[in-house]
Order: C-alpha cells, then sequence, then structure tokens
C-alpha cells in the first residue's frame, strides 16, 4: 500500500497538537487539591453540622446562619454570593464561577443546607455538636447533604489558590427547604430567580457514587440518572355524621378505611424505565448473567434473588408506588365524624405519572375524593453520554477496582425543581466508604457520620469530574 510522506509543515502540526494536548491531561492531572483543601473539607463539614438547620416542616426552620457561613467562603474564594429569601430566615446562596469560554453550557452544582430533625436522647453523641472523632466527622447532614456542601466549598477554594478557571461557568447554588416542599428554596429560585441560572444545561447534587459494598472484595459506585415524581396525597371521603350507636350506612371513616386499606394492598405492575434497564443490565453481567431486561421472557424476580445486596439499587424504582402514612378522623368516640382524611406517599416512575392517576381513581372509588398534596416530576437523565462518562471516569480513576452503575432514586431532590429550567440532573456526591459502613440506613438515621478519608476521596474525585466537565 502506498502511503503519502508526511510533509515537514504537518510534522509540525501534529507535534504542535500532541504536544497541547498533552499539556492539557498534565494540568487535568495536577489536581489543586491540596493540603488545605483536605483540611477545610472536613472543617466546612464540621461548621455546618453546628449550626442547627433542622427543618421541620410548615416553614419551622431557618437556614440563614448556615447560608451566610457558605457565602463567606465563597466570597473568601473571591467569588460575590447572593443571598435570597422567599420568607424570613429561608436564605438561599447562588453564585457564579465564569469559565474561559463564555459559549460553553453552564454547569449547576447545587447542595441543601436544611437538615431532617434528630432526636438527641437516640444518639450516641449530640447531632449537632459536628465532633470529629476515630477519623469520623458526626452529626446530622454528616451524609445528607453538609458533606457535599463542604466539598464543593473545599474545591472552589482550591480553585482560587491555584488561579484555576473551568472551561464553562459554574453556578454554586446552597438551598433551603429541599427537605420539606423545596418551595422556599430551590422552588422558589427556579421560579424566581431563574436568570441566575441563565445557560445551565446538566446539574449535580447529592446522592450518588457513594460506595456500596455488595460482595466480598466487590465495591459499587452508583451514579443517580433518574429520581422517581412524588406524588403526595390527600385523600377525604364524606359520609352521614351521627350517633355511633345507630346504623350508618354512610361512614366516612369506613370509606376512608376501605380505600386506604385497597392503596395499601395494592401490587403495582412491574415498569423499567431506561435508567433501571441500565442498572440492572450492568448488575447482572458483574455477575455473569447475560440478561436483556426488554425480553417478553425476562424474569426480573429471578434476576433480583441472584444480584444480592445490589438489588436495593432497583427494586423500589421498578414500579410505581402509594403508601398509606397519615390518618385523621373525628372529635369523639360515640360520634360518626362527616368526613375523614388520609394522606399517601405516592411516587411515581419516568413515563408512569398517567397510569398512577387512573390507578388511583379506581382505588379510591366513588366515596373518596383525592387530590394531590404536593407533586413534583419524574427524572431521568442520560447514561450514553459524555456527561454520565466523566462523572463514572472520575470515580474509576481515584478507585480503579470499583464498579460505576446508573440507577434511579426512589425518592426526590432539587434536581426536580431545576428541571423546570430544562437543567438535566445527576446524583453525584463521591464517597469512598469502607466495608460495613450501612450509608443507607444514615440517611435520616440515628448516629449519622461520615469518615474523614471519605470526604478527602469526594473531594479529590469532585474536582476532577468539575474540570473535565
Amino acid at each position: 500500500m502506498h502511503t503519502t510522506p508526511e510533509t515537514p509543515e504537518a510534522r509540525d502540526a501534529r507535534d504542535a497538537r500532541e504536544t497541547q494536548e498533552g499539556a492539557a491531561r498534565e494540568a487535568h492531572d495536577a489536581t489543586p487539591v491540596d493540603r488545605t483543601a483536605l483540611d477545610e473539607v472536613v472543617e466546612f463539614t464540621s461548621g455546618l453540622i453546628r449550626i442547627d438547620t433542622t427543618n421541620r416542616g410548615g416553614g419551622d426552620c431557618r437556614e440563614r446562619p448556615a447560608a451566610e457561613y457558605a457565602a463567606e467562603r465563597l466570597a473568601g474564594a473571591g467569588l460575590e454570593p447572593v443571598l435570597l429569601e422567599r420568607a424570613p430566615g429561608r436564605t438561599n446562596v447562588v453564585a457564579r464561577i465564569e469559565g474561559t469560554d463564555p459559549s460553553a453550557p453552564a454547569l449547576l452544582v447545587h447542595g441543601h443546607l436544611d437538615v431532617v430533625p434528630a432526636e438527641a436522647a437516640d444518639w450516641s453523641t449530640d447531632p449537632f455538636s459536628g465532633e470529629v472523632r476515630d477519623g469520623v466527622v458526626w452529626g446530622r447532614g454528616a451524609v445528607d447533604m453538609k458533606n457535599m456542601d463542604a466539598m464543593v466549598l473545599a474545591v472552589v477554594r482550591a480553585w482560587a489558590r491555584h488561579g484555576i478557571r473551568p472551561r464553562r461557568d459554574i453556578v454554586i447554588a446552597f438551598t433551603a427547604d429541599e427537605e420539606d416542599s423545596a418551595v422556599d428554596g430551590s422552588g422558589f429560585l427556579a421560579d424566581e430567580h431563574p436568570r441566575l441560572f441563565d445557560g445551565c444545561t446538566e446539574g449535580i447534587s447529592e446522592s450518588g457514587a457513594f460506595t456500596l459494598h455488595t460482595a466480598p472484595g466487590r465495591t459499587l459506585y452508583p451514579i443517580a440518572a433518574g429520581e422517581r415524581g412524588t406524588a403526595w396525597l390527600k385523600l377525604t371521603a364524606h359520609g352521614t355524621a351521627g350517633h355511633g350507636s345507630k346504623p350508618n350506612r354512610a361512614n366516612a371513616v369506613s370509606r376512608l378505611a376501605a380505600a386506604v386499606a385497597r392503596i395499601g394492598e395494592y401490587e403495582w405492575p412491574v415498569r423499567l424505565t431506561d435508567t433501571v434497564t441500565a442498572c440492572i443490565t450492568e448488575l447482572a453481567a458483574l455477575e455473569g448473567l447475560s440478561v436483556n431486561p426488554r425480553a417478553r421472557e425476562f424474569d426480573l424476580d429471578e434476576v433480583l434473588g441472584k444480584l444480592g445486596p445490589a438489588a436495593m439499587l432497583v427494586e423500589a424504582t421498578v414500579r410505581n408506588s402509594a403508601n398509606p402514612t397519615m390518618l385523621s378522623a373525628g372529635y369523639k368516640l360515640n360520634v360518626v365524624p362527616g368526613h375523614a382524611t388520609a394522606y399517601v406517599d405516592g411516587r411515581m416512575l419516568p413515563g408512569g405519572e398517567q397510569e398512577f392517576i387512573s390507578t388511583l381513581n379506581a382505588l379510591t372509588g366513588p366515596d373518596v375524593e383525592w387530590e394531590f398534596h404536593h407533586r413534583e416530576v419524574a427524572l431521568e437523565a442520560p447514561v450514553d453520554g459524555r456527561t454520565y462518562a466523566i462523572l463514572r471516569e472520575s470515580v474509576e480513576h481515584f478507585d480503579p477496582a470499583g464498579h460505576v452503575v446508573p440507577f434511579c432514586m426512589a425518592g426526590g431532590t432539587d434536581a426536580k425543581q431545576f428541571s423546570r429550567l430544562g437543567i438535566t440532573g445527576y446524583g453525584f456526591s463521591p464517597l469512598k466508604l469502607p466495608p460495613g459502613f450501612d450509608y443507607w440506613s444514615l440517611f435520616h438515621g440515628v448516629d449519622e457520620r461520615v469518615p474523614v478519608d471519605a470526604l478527602h476521596f469526594g473531594v479529590r474525585v469532585l474536582d476532577r469530574a468539575l474540570r473535565a466537565l
């Protein structure tokens, strides 16, 4: 075969191109995560935990002290954070890092500042102490999600010290009210301040890239690429009020109880989304199984039984769900009330909303009305594109033996509200956790804590991912 000789000009251009590419790779691999960044991520996690931002619902929360804490540290990195409130004390922080390429789409990195309540009597330490003991940071928010807030702050400040600017703009947002309705947080920002997020096409936040030990020597890092939609429901039954000693064929309590029982006992059909299908396929491959979840003969229960502990990544997201949670009726034992109410925690798969609505209509029947008490969309993000590939590579770079898989969250995050602005969300708050560390149980659980080494790993992975993105 005849080959045309390379001209000196072409050779010089190739050498220059390879030199530039090599320099870019070296710059990317030369991490700015120094000793200061490693110390700060621990300091900031502990400091944020010590600020009690308990969200009891119904507006009972005050995030402002934590927002001011975060804003002060962003300002220390040369940024100009803005503090925004829908209601007094319910404070959000937004700042923008200007990239080197104004034409590139922006990236949103967000975390919430509020936490769920903690009953101090149940804990082995003060849940708001932020104590660092035996290489572990203790307290409410250590996992959900003041650890990630601290990682973001540590990375941004490391970039400032080393003069690093990302290619694309990065918008940093710390929000209020994620643990309730988000009406004072991401919902408020998306609805009232959308210009702060101009250009943002993708976002990353909580609940992904943590270590899940599923077998001896095997570690998974699930990255969230989907969320079920929120469907919190209020059910109301009406009937005829009367004396408790007399027959009553229009008893509101009986009508409501029957509807609640039907909802609680209903077996929702399996519906496999793209994200869940990809997750099952990859988990099965790790077990040496070749499966096609789209095939008619696919037996989900059989496959889940072979996945071991990894099955927890898909079990809650293969169908819609509706769990009765609250009941209220009556004011005196011998009086039949004229109405009764119940609340149901419903969750909808991407693409499953119409099925959910029609099923609830059938289950409640003609004597019980229902409405959405709180409703948010289901989400799904691509797992075959550049963004997911970068997130995967960033984890595997620091743990080559780990296996990154996509998964769909059973619940939801602020990504739902930011999706109103056309922002595709991924759950990516990296942590390398030791065997036996039960990450799932610590979400909203007793003795919430995070290892210092896990925070160090997270800062390194987050830095690499953000610079590559």
